[in-house]
């Protein structure tokens, strides 16, 4: 089994929560999201980030976390909601990639926002940029009811608190990490997170598989057969 089939096999569909999100400097949006999840709150917040930031995680985040206190909770991919939806009052109405909206959803969106105090609805919503900036198909009129929501941009995180992420990331699956292999990680492979992360999940599973330990040459090998996953 190459490192290649590796990655392939073993990257898990992760439990995304607001607890395990690494905060960096995303303490303010983290509270602001938690609050959402609460049954009765009304705020419409829009985040954004590139690829890799978060932006997802954070929003599978308060989707658990709205059920958790049983509140209802409609969740959607931009790409994959193709009209408005039957809201129930008190509904927290959440959609990932909204640039990705077609004409009829986009119409549904603007719906929504207007249904929203009537019905006790919150709204979060996301994207790769701010509202200014999100693909010209967007209806004008749906980009300034997005711009008037509250507006985070997802902090990317330094190099020194993807190093800390990582290294709890392997103690939890057992890893001694050493530092020159973190740091190599870093200057190689992708800048995201998740990506980094999957790189290490690799790393383990090549480790037991091959009865080798956990090395710089090892990570190499990876690397080299996973061009997807350098920088």
């Amino acid at each position: 089994m190459t490192p290649q089939q590796l990655l392939l096999d073993i990257r898990p569909d992760a439990l995304n929560t607001l607890g395990n999100f690494v905060v960096g400097n995303n303490a303010e949006l983290l509270a602001r999201l938690s609050a959402l999840a609460d049954p009765g709150a009304v705020d419409q917040i829009y985040l954004w980030g590139p690829a890799g930031s978060g932006r997802s995680h954070l929003l599978r985040g308060v989707l658990k976390a709205a059920q958790m206190r049983q509140r209802p909770v409609s969740f959607s991919e931009g790409a994959h909601l193709d009209s408005a939806q039957d809201l129930a009052p008190g509904t927290l109405v959440i959609i990932d990639d909204v640039d990705d909206l077609n004409e009829i959803a986009q119409i549904g969106l603007f719906r929504t926002f207007n249904a929203a105090r009537h019905l006790g609805l919150a709204l979060l919503l996301s994207g790769g940029t701010p509202p200014l900036r999100l693909k010209a198909a967007l209806r004008e009129d749906l980009r300034t009811r997005i711009g008037s929501a509250l507006i985070y941009e997802v902090q990317a995180l330094s190099d020194t608190e993807k190093a800390a992420a990582l290294r709890a990331h392997g103690a939890g699956r057992g890893m001694r990490i050493d530092a020159a292999l973190i740091d190599y990680l870093l200057r190689h492979g992708r800048r995201d997170l998740p990506s980094l992360m999957a790189v290490l999940d690799a790393l383990d599973q090549a480790s037991l598989e091959q009865h080798r330990p956990v090395t710089l040459p090892l990570l190499r090998e990876i690397l080299q057969t996973s061009p997807e996953l350098n920088t």
